[in-house]
C-alpha cells in the first residue's frame, strides 16, 4: 500500500506511470537479487494433451518455502507451456550449442545473396543472422502466454520482484513423439504383391514323406477353475493358455507360469523387427518435485498407445528409472566405450586389488565394470511391480499380450539442484558479517 501511495506521488497521480514506475522499482530489486545462490525450486513437467510432445523442466529459487508458493508454481507452469508452443532450444542466447552456430554459419555463408560481397561484409552480416537466430530460440526472449506484449525474461524478473528470492530457469528439454523415426507404410496392396511375386519366384522344394511317429499321450490332468484363475490372475494370459499351460505341466503353478512367459517371449521376439513410431511421451515427477524423469516410448499404432494395459506399462517404466539412482542409458549399447573405460580403469587402481597379478585383476576389474555397466542400464533393472523380472522381460510380456513392437526409445532424469552449490544458512555468521560491515 505504501509503495502505491509513494508511486502516485512521484507521478503526479497517473496510475499508468505509476504502475510503470512500481515495475521498475521491482525489477531493480530483481536485478539485485539475480547475484544470490538458487539450488531449491522444482523439477516439473507439460505433456500436451494427446501425450505426442513432452517437456521436462528445471527452475531454481533460493527457499523450498517459495518453491511451494502459488506464485512460483504459475510461473514453472506457464514455463512449460511456452517451452512445448515455441521452437526455442535454450533458456537464453548464449546457452545456443556452439555446433548448432557452426552448422548455421556454414548455411548462412553458402546463401546466393551474399556470394558477390566482400568476405569482411559478408561474414558481418552472417554474425548478424546468427545474433538474430540466438535471440529466436531462445526461451528468455519468448512472448509469454498470459501476456504476449511481456518476455519470458521480464515475467522472470517480476516473479523475483513478488517472492523476494533470486528465481533462474535453469534447464529444459523436449520430446517429440516419433520425431527422426521411420513411419511405417501400410500400402497393403502393395505388400500383398511383393508377397505373391516372391512366392511366385521361389517354388515350393518337393516335400518328403517321412514316417509318422506316434509321440507318447500325455496322462490328462484334472485342472480346477480356481487354479486357471489363480494363474490368469498372476500373469494376465488368456483362461485357455492358462488351462493349457496347466495341464502340459501337470499342474505345476511355476513350471505353468514360466511355460506361459516362453510362449509369449517368443512371440514377442517375432515381432521384434517391426517399426514402432508410435507411442507416447510421458513423465513422471517425483512427490516434492525434487526428481524427475521424461521418456518416450514407442509402439505400432495410436490405438494401442491409447490402450490402458500400454499406459500402465508405461507408467510404470517411468517410475522404475527414477527409483534406478545410476540408471543413465536404455540398454548397454549406449554405454559410450570411453564410460565402460572409465569404470574399468577405477576398479582396477582399487585398494583391495593391489596386490593381485595384473592379468587377475583386469579381469575382476572387467567383471566389475560390466556390473556397473548392467547398473545404468535401464532394461537391466528390475521391473518395479516384479522384482523377480527385468524391464526388458516386462517390456516382452507386454508385447505379447499386446500383440505390436513396444520399444524405449529414450529418456531423461532431471534432479534438482545437482552441481550446484548450496547456499550456506549460517545465520550468526550473516548477523555478524552485517554488524562488521556497518
Amino acid at each position: 500500500m505504501m509503495d502505491c501511495k509513494k508511486a502516485l506521488a512521484e507521478c503526479a497521480g497517473d496510475a499508468a506511470a505509476a504502475a510503470e514506475w512500481l515495475r521498475k522499482k521491482g525489477l531493480s530489486g530483481a536485478d539485485k537479487k539475480a547475484g544470490r545462490i538458487a539450488a531449491e525450486g522444482a523439477v516439473a513437467r507439460y505433456i500436451h494433451p494427446g501425450s505426442r510432445l513432452g517437456v521436462l523442466l528445471e527452475v531454481n529459487c533460493e527457499t523450498d518455502f517459495v518453491a511451494a508458493s502459488e506464485k512460483f508454481q504459475a510461473l514453472v507452469n506457464e514455463l512449460g507451456m511456452i517451452i512445448a508452443a515455441t521452437d526455442c532450444i535454450c533458456v537464453s542466447p548464449e546457452d545456443v550449442p556452439e555446433e548448432v552456430l557452426a552448422k548455421e554459419r556454414e548455411v548462412e555463408m553458402g546463401k546466393e545473396d551474399l556470394a558477390n560481397k566482400p568476405e569482411a561484409i559478408r561474414t558481418k552480416i552472417v554474425e548478424g543472422r546468427l545474433q538474430k537466430m540466438r535471440d529466436q530460440v531462445a526461451l528468455t526472449n519468448q512472448a509469454t502466454l498470459s501476456n504476449p506484449d511481456k518476455t519470458v525474461a521480464e515475467l522472470v524478473k517480476e516473479t523475483i520482484a513478488a517472492v523476494g528470492e533470486n528465481v533462474k530457469i535453469r534447464r529444459f528439454i523436449k520430446y517429440r513423439l516419433g520425431e527422426g523415426l521411420e513411419k511405417k507404410s501400410n500400402d497393403f496392396a502393395a505388400e500383398v504383391a511383393q508377397q505373391t511375386q516372391a512366392k511366385a519366384a521361389a517354388p515350393a522344394p518337393p516335400k518328403k514323406e517321412e514316417p509318422k511317429k506316434e509321440e507318447p499321450k500325455k496322462a490328462t490332468v484334472a485342472v480346477s477353475a480356481s487354479v486357471v484363475k489363480e494363474l490368469r490372475d498372476k500373469t494376465g494370459a488368456g483362461m485357455m493358455d492358462c488351462k493349457k499351460a496347466l495341464a502340459e505341466n501337470e499342474g505345476d503353478m511355476e513350471k505353468a507360469t514360466e511355460w506361459l512367459r516362453m510362449k509369449g517371449l517368443a512371440g514377442a521376439d517375432k515381432k521384434a523387427g517391426r517399426i514402432a513410431a508410435e507411442g507416447v511421451v510421458a513423465s513422471y515427477i517425483h512427490p516434492g518435485s525434487r526428481l524427475g524423469v521424461l521418456l518416450e516410448v514407442n509402439c505400432e499404432t495410436d490405438f494401442v498407445a491409447a490402450s490402458e494395459k500400454f499406459n500402465e506399462l508405461v507408467n510404470y517404466i517411468a517410475m522404475g528409472i527414477v527409483a534406478g539412482q545410476n540408471v543413465q542409458y536404455v540398454s548397454a549399447d549406449e554405454i559410450p566405450a570411453e564410460v565402460f573405460e572409465r569404470e574399468k580403469q577405477l576398479e582396477m587402481a582399487r585398494d583391495d586389488l593391489k596386490g593381485k597379478p595384473d592379468a587377475i585383476r583386469a579381469k575382476i576389474a572387467e567383471g566389475r565394470a560390466k556390473k556397473i555397466a548392467t547398473e545404468m542400464c535401464l532394461l537391466d533393472q528390475p521391473f518395479l511391480t516384479d522384482p523377480s523380472k527385468t524391464v526388458a522381460e516386462a517390456i516382452k510380456e507386454g508385447i505379447a499380450t499386446i500383440g505390436e513392437k513396444i520399444s524405449v526409445r529414450r529418456f531423461v532424469k532431471f534432479q534438482l539442484g545437482e552441481g550446484l552449490e548450496k547456499k550456506s544458512n549460517d545465520f550468526a555468521a550473516e548477523v555478524a558479517a552485517a554488524t562488521g560491515s556497518k
